[in-house]
């Protein structure tokens, strides 16, 4: 498929398709007009490119990892910084539960009605 259709299907831009591929992350082959193509397969790539970039990798952590992906091997290193990146991403999770209870905590007292706040 061509880059505008994987863009398409993904819903990820062109322009960052072709940097994923400048960093390695994604392949794709030439067509005799010197078209991007790729296989059907790259859907799925993408997909779980954006999903390790929203869970805050780096492209560079990202390219280290999609190798042992791809092989569907893991290497004590690799485990090991799958494991840390779980643990961060646990603590982000854990930071974001207190600040919207803080928040819930907020809206519930300041939804009571109060003449000093009256902005009418």
């Amino acid at each position: 498929m061509r880059i505008g259709d994987l863009a398409t299907r993904t819903q990820v831009s062109v322009r960052a398709l072709r940097y994923y591929e400048e960093q390695g992350l994604l392949a794709s082959t030439r067509s005799e007009s010197g078209q991007r193509r790729y296989r059907d397969t790259a859907v799925s790539r993408v997909q779980l490119i954006q999903q390790l970039y929203g869970a805050g990798l780096s492209s560079k952590t990202i390219a280290e990892l999609l190798p042992c992906v791809d092989a569907k091997v893991s290497t004590p290193e690799s485990r090991e910084r799958l494991a840390a990146e779980r643990d961060r991403i646990n603590n982000q999770i854990a930071e974001l539960i207190i600040a919207r209870d803080r928040l819930n905590d907020i809206i519930e007292m300041t939804s009571r009605p109060n003449p000093q706040c009256d902005y009418e």
